[in-house]
């Protein structure tokens, strides 16, 4: 306490000062409008410069709530390109080919948007692991995507989260085809580079070159017809002779996986049921 009035003393004039300053300053600006007018103007526009601030601050950390909007519409777009899509071809309208999101028809497939939480690329056998689960109608089988290709399928599934198995995977086996022919073969992953892996027993009279676009063959229940898996980056012989491999450059980069989209299929399980019991 001593010390605390010893430096109001040593300073008393500094605070005589300050009290005075603060005095004339309130009287000038009170009975002086055109000192009002500028002390006015000078703090609004002050307070407009930290508002402007503020919200831009604000924006930034309401960003990822902006961007799961925009991908529930995405989304909804999607699908409704698809059935519409699907309506032009029923009428038999010339069209584009339709690839990847875009071949899937509306009435048939249904489309859930989840994001990655866990990835693995280093391994023989890699697994994703996604937020969306059996809560939100994901189930084992379905087919897994994302904006440029195909990723994997969906292996098991708790109430909040599902496994998904890998193309890079050697457990993963999917059926592919050249786009523009009927030629298919079985894509598997040999655990080496993330970007590649190779497409098997394609027939010596296949015809095809290198930058080929390559499709899934819809010989699944997992995934329809023409979703874009990769493209052909080299062409060789099989150990045997008989047939060509190809190595198919990923249209996915597994390196910056986070949003996916999971394709469910209306009578996937009907399919399923049908042709297991026929080949018991």
């Amino acid at each position: 306490m001593r010390n605390l009035l010893n430096f109001l003393i040593k300073y008393n004039y500094w605070f005589l000062f300050l009290f005075l300053e603060i005095v004339c300053f309130t009287l000038l600006f009170r009975f002086n409008y055109y000192h009002q007018s500028v002390y006015f103007t000078s703090a609004n526009s002050l307070s407009g410069t930290v508002y402007e601030v503020s919200s831009d601050i604000t924006s930034y950390f309401h960003l990822k709530s902006v961007n799961d909007d925009l991908l529930d519409r995405n989304t909804l777009l999607e699908q409704q390109i698809a059935s519409l899509q699907s309506v032009l071809q029923d009428m038999k309208i010339d069209s584009v080919e339709m690839l990847s999101l875009k071949s899937l028809r509306g009435s048939e497939y249904s489309l859930y948007k989840a994001n990655v939480v866990n990835n693995s690329l280093s391994h023989l056998d890699n697994y994703i692991t996604i937020d969306k689960g059996s809560s939100a109608g994901i189930k084992p089988d379905m087919g897994v995507i994302d904006r440029n290709g195909v990723v994997g399928i969906v292996y098991k599934t708790s109430p909040s989260y599902s496994l998904v198995i890998s193309i890079l995977n050697s457990k993963s086996n999917l059926s592919c085809k050249i786009l523009g022919n009927d030629y298919f073969g079985s894509l598997r992953w040999e655990g080496e580079d993330s970007r590649f892996a190779y497409l098997h027993d394609l027939p010596r009279h296949a015809e095809f070159q290198l930058g080929d676009q390559v499709v899934t063959s819809g010989y699944s229940t997992v995934f329809p017809e023409g979703i874009v898996v990769g493209t052909v980056d080299d062409i060789f012989d099989s150990s045997d002779g008989l047939s060509y491999n190809l190595k198919i450059k990923l249209a996915t980069d597994f390196g910056k996986l986070y949003n996916v989209r999971i394709i469910a299929r209306e009578n996937q399980q009907e399919q399923k049921d049908l042709e297991k019991n026929t080949i018991q």
